[in-house]
């Protein structure tokens, strides 16, 4: 792990009172680019093109929203039922259940928050016991996507609302408040939280964070939290 001290600490984990802890998922939580695996489904040309467009949005390079619409353009005419198939094909993190686990244990919120799809993201959240969860959502229509998005972006900025509703929700000081993330997209809410963490992350966002992971292993953002790294082999999900 290589790392570099928070500038803004989150509270003693030795002190009363919960944290929320809000997780990117793409290439944080998971190991896939979920828009990557249905994409998979629509062809190897599609599959190319979208995966291209992916990495430089994650570089910053790219308008997130306008790159996601013409990612989800790409998904028009699947059946519903890749979605389940995506579900079972995608690799969680190493250690994401031993992470979530110790987290819950002293009482955390954990919360995902996600570019991604919510028909994968949601499914994916409820398997470790996560509740709060914010993502896209792709438009159906006689059980096949249209290829477009149902309501609005989910993108930074939104993001980082979206950490800042879950913690007023649950009544948790801004300062309590932690977020992990890679990319360019994870911007406004790593610099929005108490601790903002870059986990094996692209470069413009190493810049902006106060603390970098760069071992791909959720336990290894633990001791930043004031909690044990801990790397005997434990539950899987």
């Amino acid at each position: 792990m290589s790392s570099h001290e928070p500038a803004s600490p989150v509270p003693d984990p030795a002190l009363d009172g919960p944290r929320l802890v809000v997780l990117d998922v793409d290439s944080t939580f998971i190991r896939d680019e979920v828009v990557e695996l249905l994409a998979g489904h629509a062809g190897p040309e599609a599959a190319e093109r979208v995966a291209a467009v992916t990495e430089a949005a994650m570089r910053g390079e790219l308008d997130f929203a306008a790159s996601l619409r013409a990612r989800v353009a790409t998904l028009a005419g699947l059946p519903t039922s890749v979605f389940a198939d995506v579900l079972a094909a995608v690799r969680p993190t190493p250690g994401a259940a031993e992470f979530v686990a110790a987290l819950h244990a002293r009482g955390d919120v954990v919360a995902l928050v996600s570019g991604g799809f919510a028909e994968v993201v949601e499914p994916l959240a409820a398997r470790y016991g996560i509740g709060l969860v914010r993502a896209n959502r792709l438009t159906v229509r006689d059980g096949r996507l249209t290829g477009e998005l149902d309501g609005p972006v989910v993108d930074r900025a939104a993001k980082a609302a979206a950490l800042a509703e879950f913690a007023a929700e649950r009544g948790i000081p801004a300062e309590a408040t932690v977020a992990v993330g890679d990319g360019a997209n994870d911007i406004d809410m790593v610099e929005a939280a108490g601790l903002g963490i870059a986990f094996a992350a692209k470069p413009v966002l190493r810049a902006r964070a106060d603390a970098v992971v760069d071992e791909v292993d959720l336990r290894a953002v633990l001791p930043l939290l004031g909690l044990p790294h801990d790397d005997r082999a434990g539950p899987r999900i």
